[in-house]
């Protein structure tokens, strides 16, 4: 009897946890398909520089730029990120391709994209996340150069997202094409980023029923700097700081270094004679403060929608950008003004505010980095950066801290051509010119690069760790030659 009754005492304790083991997978299972996947909302930024990360070597006046610093807040700052090349077409053809300028051989923007056999092999950004069952929508620049798949969704978008230019321009003494600045005669709700931030905001209100990848670029403060007088008024030339900029600055680079800063150094040295430079500091930093307010409508949206929780924001600048720092004026440099460049991150579920990282990364990174986030395969081009992620946790995870930038001068019809590498690590910075010569900085000692080591036999160790973190560049795909009229 004994014995009947403990055979069904274990029966019942049997039944009873098989009941209570199946329940609790029936629980998780249920937890797991209600885990929402995770959407991407994509922000560029068209040469916009780290003024705005307040680095007392940089810039010591104020730059108005209150929803991106929110974001950053929200999220993690990269503060040491640099773009792969210092020019829009071969800086967006890495991050969108995933393949690095030294793998694809496109250095410039005056190469074709298309001759590259790495990029005739890569699957873009966009299209590797709509192969994988995302709705994927861009507004404004995205892509430049490289058929990336960010097809124009939004009225106006891609390269050609420049807003009329004023009857009377040029507004500057210094003005010829682009190179000029001051008030657009447009209503701010006509300017065509203005329009982009509306599509982006026009998605986001839309009902999804599948995860979403929504990029918006805005153009700004891409030059010409034409924005509403209103920005500009932020911005009193009594408050302006110009950068730090040193006479003779030039003096120890070789002949390749002095090329890459003269090269546009003419709106600088006429704006100084014309006594117009912080005027053009002004347009500079009241587009910057233009294309906050809009990138701010965005994030709001989103912060109203029902995908808050779980959306990823990224935003992110194509490359640096020089205002008459080294006498240079504009992008194409592989100094720090040239190569330093945004990112900051915010991954709902993984980042905690207000982090701020330290290590050295890359534009390059974006790429994995959203595609381990998202969960997809890996597409079928071997990815030159690496995820993020571990930073995403922890801003101070241990990390190989190398950053490598690629650039080159090239004109049409020449198809052989030195190319310059720059290899950014946390005390210093080593450009190679591809001709044996070389610039090597020290920069927690000499933060803006003024002082040239190269030669010094104090830094010959440090010099030689260096080159060896050069990769083995593929040489320049050919320039685009144009079609001369009839």
């Amino acid at each position: 009897m004994k014995s009947s009754s403990r055979l069904f005492s274990t029966i019942t304790v049997f039944v009873t946890l098989l009941f209570m083991s199946t329940s609790s997978l029936t629980t998780l299972t249920a937890q797991a398909s209600e885990k929402k996947p995770m959407n991407v909302l994509f922000l560029a930024i068209d040469d916009l520089n780290t003024w705005l990360l307040a680095e007392p070597h940089r810039y010591g006046g104020k730059v108005a730029t209150p929803n991106i610093q929110k974001l950053a807040d929200e999220g993690v700052l990269f503060m040491r990120n640099y773009c792969a090349s210092p020019k829009c077409s071969p800086s967006r053809t890495s991050v969108l391709s995933g393949v690095a300028p030294w793998v694809s051989g496109v250095y410039q923007n005056s190469q074709t994209p298309q001759n590259s056999e790495a990029l005739k092999a890569a699957i873009g950004l966009r299209s590797h996340f709509q192969d994988n069952g995302y709705y994927v929508v861009s507004s404004g620049k995205i892509g430049h150069g490289w058929d990336s798949g960010f097809k124009p969704d939004a009225p106006g978008s891609g390269r050609g997202t420049r807003d009329i230019v004023p009857p009377n321009a040029p507004l500057s003494p210094t003005g010829r094409g682009e190179q000029d600045w001051g008030p657009t005669h447009i209503p701010e709700e006509d300017m065509n980023d203005t329009k982009q931030a509306d599509f982006a905001i026009r998605e986001l209100q839309k009902k999804h029923d599948k995860p979403f990848f929504i990029a918006c670029g805005m153009f700004h403060p891409h030059m010409p700097w034409y924005v509403p007088q209103k920005y500009l008024d932020m911005y009193p030339l009594d408050s302006i700081v110009e950068p730090p900029i040193k006479e003779g600055d030039l003096d120890d680079m070789p002949e390749r270094g002095k090329e890459l800063a003269l090269n546009r150094t003419e709106v600088y040295l006429k704006a100084v004679e014309k006594g117009v430079y912080k005027n053009a500091l002004q347009g500079y930093l009241a587009s910057t403060t233009y294309v906050d307010t809009h990138m701010g409508r965005v994030l709001d949206a989103l912060e109203a929608s029902p995908y808050k929780d779980n959306t990823i924001v990224i935003l992110w600048s194509d490359h640096g950008f020089h205002v008459g720092e080294k006498f240079h004026w504009q992008k194409g440099t592989l100094w720090e003004e040239g190569t330093h460049s945004l990112l900051m991150m915010k991954v709902p579920g993984m980042t905690k505010p207000k982090q701020v990282c330290h290590q050295i990364v890359s534009l390059l990174d974006i790429y994995p980095t959203l595609n381990d986030l998202c969960g997809l395969p890996n597409p079928p081009q071997t990815l030159s950066g690496k995820s993020l992620a571990p930073l995403l946790k922890d801003a101070n995870h241990p990390w190989e801290n190398a950053a490598i930038s690629g650039y080159t001068f090239q004109k049409p019809g020449l198809d052989e051509t030195n190319v310059f590498l720059s290899v950014r690590t946390p005390d210093y910075r080593y450009i190679s010119y591809g001709d044996g010569t070389e610039e090597f900085y020290h920069r927690t000692k000499d933060p803006n690069e003024w002082i040239n080591v190269a030669e010094d036999p104090v830094y010959s160790a440090q010099v030689e760790r260096h080159r060896a973190l050069l990769p083995n560049p593929v040489r320049p795909t050919p320039a685009k030659v144009r079609d001369k009229k009839k």
